[in-house]
């Protein structure tokens, strides 16, 4: 008697899981308690299909507030990304990183953001292997790190201090920090182009907070902050 999102495995992604991997790491997933982490109430197979329900969320996503505001005021872009930050943190000190942070993953509710999808981060991870022979690529291009662009099968918690970093880009400027007409176009310059400094799009920006956000987003995981409580603290100052 509780409203709940139910998501389901595309059936490639499913077979090349199986079904005992898939119940194993999403449990553990499950395990996450994080007062900005949307947790996970229950997964199975069903038919063939895997599944998993989450708690069913009155509110938006970061994604709508952004198609409404397009830029958002400074404090708040830095409160968002700072809350999920501090998510990050505790994930990646139980050994679980994301790997999809996006605006359409971040969610807020009673204007705190919450972070969805880690249920299918854990499932995922370690996993590269068999994904890459299915020609599947786990991440958004628009926020994924070079690293993980690349194919690299020993991403860190940096890849998602990188896509985080990206999101709070979009939230000051109102763009991503890379766009292009495909994909793969957009692989390609973020792989190869810094993002337009974002006091040049938008002046109320800082240099301090600007730097901020060039340093998540550098090209190396060795020049970004080390871990996303570091991240976190960075914006506090």
């Amino acid at each position: 008697d509780r409203p709940v999102a139910l998501k389901v495995l595309h059936a490639e992604l499913a077979e090349s899981l199986g079904a005992e991997r898939f119940q194993r790491e999403i449990r553990v997933a499950a395990s996450l308690q994080h007062p900005h982490i949307l947790t996970v109430h229950d997964s199975g197979t069903t038919g063939g299909y895997l599944w998993f329900t989450m708690p069913f969320v009155e509110g938006e996503s970061l994604r709508d507030r952004i198609s409404r505001e397009r830029q958002l005021p400074i404090a708040d872009a830095v409160r968002i990304t700072r809350e999920v930050a501090l998510a990050l943190d505790y994930a990646h000190r139980h050994g679980i990183i994301h790997r999809d942070i996006k605006p359409e993953n971040i969610l807020l509710i009673d204007g705190q953001a919450i972070v969805a999808d880690f249920g299918i981060a854990r499932a995922l991870g370690g996993s590269n292997e068999s994904l890459t022979s299915t020609g599947m690529i786990i991440g958004t291009p628009g926020y994924m790190s070079p690293e993980q662009a690349a194919g690299d099968r020993a991403i860190d918690a940096r890849t998602d201090i990188y896509s985080l970093g990206s999101a709070l880009y979009e939230m000051l400027a109102g763009e991503p920090p890379f766009t292009a007409a495909t994909a793969q176009a957009v692989i390609a310059r973020l792989m190869t182009e810094s993002a337009r400094p974002l006091p040049n799009v938008r002046s109320t920006v800082s240099r301090q907070l600007a730097g901020a956000v060039e340093q998540a987003m550098a090209k190396s995981p060795a020049d970004r902050p080390a871990t996303a409580g570091d991240f976190a603290r960075l914006l506090e100052s």
